[in-house]
């Protein structure tokens, strides 16, 4: 990176170069990962980053598991927006399948992703606040977060790593009490996150602190094949879910925000105006709602779509049915499919062969994380040790897509 510092060796007779771990137990890293930087002084000369520390395989595992059993493997990825991860996965398999979705399938999923963006980008925006120093608006706007797991309790039962949804659609409907707690956050949030603005935004001392600082440009972001917020902060307008749309995203009206700078301010911005656009996103999805048949809520594919707990506890055909399909003991298409989900750090890809058996020949995870990562060392040297944490922050690395 461009810095007008001078940069001093170990050759140097007027340096002495401290090396620092930063991570993978140092309390400013944010999440399990390491980078042994020089310093001289408290600017970063070098620096290597490592990884591996959450490593657990989970390629390989998914390779000896059924399809529906690695939807709990593909929530232990990026664990803050965990449904984005699910629905990747399904739609992986129903493209392998040929599995054609509702229009209601469709827009209950575009509700539950943009909720799971929602929840990841204020985790990363008030991190980079608290990075800062502004206490105040982390806590503020956290609280949301914790609106959007009730939801998500509400419609499978879980919070965190939710395993939500089914190959061919959802478990269950959303009841009344998940659509009325989706309307009390989209009348609430929106206000908070207009605070959330008005206190950093415009603020001094956060501008200084981040404006300018860690600027990366298009051609550079590109070399490392970033994806996501970082990629349009730098003024690359590129998004999984306009150039490949999936999930009747097609039918949305929304606007893809950009920056000009790539520095932390302009990641910060464009992760603030995406909450907006999600927003947008689940007023429209709830209106189209109203449009389609009610009480539909997967695909009519009865190989590969479970069949209720009711009738698996009561009936003998279908408690065969449901172990063929967990099994994976019904025939699936000998080919080799890609799918990506514009996940909440970035492109989240699927790569799946298939050779016809119980499990995937071969499976292969893009983490946007894992890539975006790569660029943290280099965009370091030069850089001020406080500058790299609120870099870090900014990245919004999630150490369960470092490892897979």
């Amino acid at each position: 990176m461009n810095h007008n510092q001078p940069v001093y060796t170990d050759n140097d007779p007027q340096s002495e170069l401290v090396t620092l771990n930063l991570g993978p137990t140092h309390p400013a890293t944010h999440g399990v990962f390491q980078n042994v930087l020089q310093l001289d002084g408290e600017r970063i000369v070098s620096g290597v980053s490592t990884i591996g520390y959450i490593h657990r395989a989970f390629e390989k595992i998914a390779e000896h598991r059924p399809f529906y059993q690695i939807t709990p493997l593909t929530d232990r990825l990026n664990y803050c927006s965990s449904p984005i991860n699910n629905m990747g996965w399904h739609m992986t398999v129903e493209k392998l399948l040929n599995i054609q979705m509702p229009k209601r399938v469709d827009y209950l999923r575009v509700i539950i992703m943009e909720l799971a963006r929602i929840s990841d980008h204020i985790i990363c925006n008030t991190i980079i606040a608290q990075d800062t120093g502004a206490t105040t608006t982390f806590l503020y706007l956290f609280q949301f977060r914790e609106h959007i797991y009730e939801i998500y309790e509400e419609i499978c039962g879980a919070r965190l790593t939710t395993n939500v949804g089914r190959i061919g659609g959802f478990e269950r409907d959303f009841n009344d009490i998940a659509f009325a707690k989706i309307n009390k956050f989209l009348k609430e949030f929106p206000v908070a996150l207009k605070e959330f603005e008005s206190l950093l935004n415009r603020n001094r001392i956060f501008i200084d602190r981040t404006a300018g600082v860690a600027k990366v440009t298009p051609e550079q972001a590109l070399s490392y094949s970033w994806s996501g917020p970082l990629l349009r902060a730098t003024g690359v307008d590129y998004d999984v879910r306009v150039s490949e749309p999936y999930a009747s995203y097609g039918d949305f009206d929304f606007e893809i925000p950009v920056g000009t700078n790539g520095d932390i301010y302009d990641r910060y911005l464009v992760r603030n105006e995406e909450m907006w656009q999600s927003v947008r996103l689940i007023e429209q999805a709830m209106e189209k709602l109203k449009k389609e048949p009610a009480g539909i809520f997967h695909a009519d594919v009865p190989e590969f779509y479970l069949p209720a707990k009711e009738e698996v506890y009561n009936n003998m055909e279908a408690l065969i049915y449901h172990f063929k399909i967990v099994m994976g003991e019904i025939d699936a298409p000998k080919a080799e499919v890609y799918h990506a989900v514009e996940g909440g750090n970035g492109e989240l890809g699927f790569y799946l062969i298939n050779d016809g058996g119980r499990t995937p020949y071969r499976l292969h995870f893009r983490r946007p994380s894992f890539i975006n990562y790569q660029m943290f060392a280099p965009m370091s040297e030069g850089m001020l040790l406080s500058d790299a944490i609120i870099n870090m922050s900014s990245m919004n690395i999630i150490a369960g897509e470092l490892d897979a």
